[in-house]
């Protein structure tokens, strides 16, 4: 019987999907505006983010919860890597550092990989369904605004296994589908949904923490003029991961 965990995650993260667009950066990021520093930095903290969770997924990868949502085709480590080398250079492991927030999230994901596993769920949908939804549109964002050449820069919103844009529509609703046969009751249904509205907060105060670069490169009224206007809701049907 399905538990109906993937209409709660997104009916219940609404309001955290909307208010992480309505960070500083973000905004400043769906209006074009993407420096190479900022992204850089912002690739380094995610480097760390999903190294934490693609090491506690595959960990816990036999787990009668984790298990069912766990698909290795959507690891981004790699890719981040791939990426990370074209911005940094061969050196790059010794180049990037997480930001306080960055590095308050990878100690989350441990503590609660150590102590509540399921949780992890909420971690995988946040992440990953972002990436193959509005990390899609992020992706062209960034080749444009950056100027990247053919195949460079962005390896982080692509998936090899999952090319097309019929792959990641059927993808996502296998996902979906996974999330609805968890054998969860409906308290732990809640936990999961209060989970990921965590993610977004760890998320967003990963943001504010990159926000400086971004203001740095715009004149400080232009900089006001973006950051007041409110998004109204969130840029495509499931979640923008940035």
């Amino acid at each position: 019987m399905s538990n109906n965990l993937a209409i709660s995650l997104r009916a219940g993260t609404k309001e955290s999907h909307t208010a992480a667009e309505n960070t500083a950066f973000m905004k400043c990021f769906l209006k074009g505006i993407v420096t190479k520093q900022s992204f850089q930095k912002l690739l380094g903290n995610l480097y760390f983010v999903y190294n934490a969770l693609e090491e506690e997924l595959l960990r816990h990868s036999q787990h009668p919860v984790v298990s069912l949502i766990y698909f290795p085709e959507l690891n981004r480590q790699a890719n981040l890597e791939a990426d990370l080398a074209f911005y940094y250079g061969n050196n790059w492991q010794n180049l990037i550092s997480a930001a306080e927030a960055g590095k308050a999230y990878v100690n989350h994901i441990h503590h609660i990989a150590n102590t509540e596993p399921a949780l992890l769920v909420a971690h995988s949908y946040v992440r990953y369904l972002g990436d193959l939804s509005g990390g899609q549109g992020l992706r062209n964002i960034v080749r444009s605004a950056l100027d990247l050449p053919l195949d460079r820069g962005t390896k982080f919103y692509e998936f090899d296994q999952i090319p097309t844009v019929e792959a990641k529509r059927d993808f996502k609703q296998k996902y979906r589908q996974a999330l609805d046969s968890l054998p969860v009751d409906e308290a732990m249904v809640q936990k999961i949904v209060d989970e990921a509205n965590y993610v977004f907060t760890l998320n967003r105060n990963v943001m504010h923490e990159l926000e400086a670069d971004v203001k740095a490169s715009l004149d400080p009224d232009v900089f006001e003029a973006i950051v007041n206007q409110n998004r109204p809701g969130s840029t495509s049907e499931e979640l923008v991961n940035a």
